[in-house]
Parts: structure tokens; C-alpha cells; sequence
């Protein structure tokens, strides 16, 4: 299968969440919709997307699309499923259960290779000033570690939040992106991850 542009990734991974969600294909009208763009932009989108092998359309009508995976010769499947494991707080720390509730398909070329991904919905505008809106979906690259600066998904006190990380000589800070937060300061953290990509539904 050929390589897709950044767009058509992006469409493509909207089509498979909207196929997990709603078990049938979004129309469209409704992919121009999502991104901004007019319904022939859309149309020209899913025609590169079957000739490339990533798509298959049976007959013109609407909805009939359907994913195309790799066959076994071809190697690994191009869409990864990314467990959603509840909320975290861009803005206090709440309380959240590592329940798995629901998962979202995303195209690999988002990922890195041999890397562990989950995803959390974000709560709160505290990371605003970065772009990261409450009701968005952000997903983590699991690790433990974390260098300074880098967006972190930590435990403070058995609840979960999203903010910038800094270790200090006595303390850690965990440091909002809207001057309407002040910084969270600690001594015990633990570090679920670091947010590699937001994804967002209009």
C-alpha cells in the first residue's frame, strides 16, 4: 500500500472512529464537515484513499465504505487501537479509575513503533494556552519518566492531571498553560506518560 499525507491519515482515522462508534461509515458530507473543507475536498480524499488500498467502496450509494486491513504478507495492520482509560483534569487534579471506556483507532504513522499508547479525555482549560481544550482526547505515550518541560500525565495525591513538568532542586511543579492556574507544587509524583497528540471532535 502507498503512503498516505498527513490529511489523508487524518481522514482515514476519522472514517475508522466513526465505523467503532456508530458501526457504519460517515457519509461525505459529513467528512467535509469535520474538517473544514468543501464535500468535493472530501470526495477527492476518499478517492486517494481507495486507490491507494486503504479503502473500498462496493457501489456509489452512501455509507458503504469499508476499511481495507493488510493481509498477513503485507505485515502489521495500518489503524492501532489506543484504549480510552477515562478523564484527566487539564486544570485541578480529580480523581479518575484506570476503567478501559471505549478505545480509538488511529492510522500507525501517528505513532511511534514499539511504543504503549492509551487515551484520556480531557477535563478542564488549564492547558489552553497550548491548545488543549476541554473535551479533547489526549493521548499518552506510556512511560514513567519524564524530562523537564515536557507535557506530563501525572498522580498527585491519587488523582490524575495534565500539565507541563519541571523538577526543581526541593520540588516538582506541575505548571498550567493559562495564567488562571497557578502551579501545582509537590514532592510525590508519579508519571502515567507524556501527551503525544490531541485529538479533537467537532
Amino acid at each position: 500500500m502507498k503512503g498516505l499525507t498527513e490529511r489523508q491519515t487524518k481522514v482515514l482515522s476519522f472514517i475508522a472512529e466513526h465505523i467503532n462508534t456508530h458501526l457504519y461509515p460517515p457519509s461525505i458530507r459529513e467528512i467535509a464537515e469535520h474538517f473544514s473543507i468543501s464535500v468535493k475536498g472530501a470526495h477527492d480524499h476518499v478517492t486517494a484513499l481507495k486507490k491507494k488500498g486503504y479503502l473500498r467502496q462496493n457501489d456509489k450509494r452512501s455509507r458503504t465504505m469499508e476499511l481495507v486491513r493488510d493481509n498477513e504478507e503485507e505485515g502489521v495492520a495500518h489503524l492501532m487501537e489506543i484504549p480510552v482509560l477515562g478523564t484527566v483534569a487539564a486544570g485541578y487534579p480529580i480523581l479518575s479509575e484506570e476503567n478501559r471506556d471505549g478505545a480509538i483507532t488511529l492510522h500507525q504513522s501517528m505513532l511511534k513503533k514499539n511504543k504503549q499508547y492509551f487515551a484520556l479525555k480531557v477535563r478542564g482549560d488549564s492547558m489552553s494556552g497550548i491548545g488543549v481544550m476541554d473535551g479533547d482526547m489526549a493521548i499518552i505515550e506510556k512511560q514513567n519518566t519524564i524530562r523537564n518541560g515536557e507535557i506530563a500525565v501525572a498522580v498527585v495525591d491519587d488523582a490524575v492531571t495534565l500539565k507541563r513538568f519541571f523538577r526543581e532542586s526541593s520540588r516538582i511543579k506541575l505548571q498550567a498553560e493559562n495564567p488562571a492556574y497557578k502551579p501545582i507544587y509537590c514532592q510525590d509524583v508519579r508519571i502515567l506518560g507524556r501527551l503525544s497528540r490531541i485529538i479533537r471532535f467537532y
